[in-house]
């Protein structure tokens, strides 16, 4: 598929379950069994921390087949504080995947981040770096217990006004677990929740710290 054929286009109400469907199918066994993406995803759309111009589909011919979610997060060093994006969830429909859609929808995300610091994400360096991305670490970033994940990731748009402090990171709340995942999982097909190998390099990945 040539990605210059792909649509992107702010997410609309007309798209919540259909994206939903697909952050599901995008998530499903890949990092646990099951996923609860599709449910933080409905539930962002409703924080004061939701980024909807920020918020992306790619839709080919009609058919939505990725997503990109925004919220604010901040950086904070003292009484200072620097505004931030995060980036998260990234899905891209299983029969789309490795063909460019995600980094597409992250490109288009990161040419609009204007009047913000940083974007600092969670994720797996191997899919980030090539955007620009650098361990937190090296831009002076922490994780908010004071940590250096392996998997805390930044793109810093003033490289200068990062310096000379130490940063920690505040994601948004709306990431702190809540009940409800079951029920709003009933209410789509069922799938079995299943081990596979990538739930292993996850967790690795989530373990590992930046010395």
């Amino acid at each position: 598929m040539d990605t210059n054929t792909l649509v992107l286009r702010p997410e609309e109400p007309r798209d919540h379950r259909v994206v939903e469907a697909l952050v599901r199918d995008a998530f499903w066994n890949l990092q646990v069994p099951g996923c609860d993406e599709h449910f933080l995803v409905h539930r962002v759309r409703e924080h004061g921390d939701f980024l909807p111009a920020l918020t992306f589909v790619a839709e080919h011919e009609g058919r939505l087949v990725g997503y990109v979610m925004t919220t604010r997060s901040r950086l904070v060093a003292g009484d200072r504080a620097l505004p931030t994006i995060t980036m998260g969830p990234i899905a891209v429909h299983p029969e789309w995947q490795r063909r460019g859609v995600g980094r597409r929808l992250v490109e288009h995300v990161i040419a609009r981040a204007t009047g913000y610091a940083a974007v600092v994400i969670l994720g797996h360096p191997h899919n980030y770096v090539g955007y620009g991305f650098r361990n937190g670490k090296d831009l002076g970033i922490a994780a908010e217990d004071g940590s250096h994940p392996l998997g805390l990731l930044a793109i810093a748009f003033d490289a200068d006004a990062l310096k000379g402090a130490s940063w920690r990171v505040r994601f948004s709340e709306v990431f702190e677990p809540v009940d409800g995942l079951e029920a709003f999982d009933a209410t789509f097909e069922p799938r079995e929740k299943a081990w596979q190998p990538s739930q292993e390099l996850f967790a690795m990945v989530i373990r590992a710290h930046v010395d």
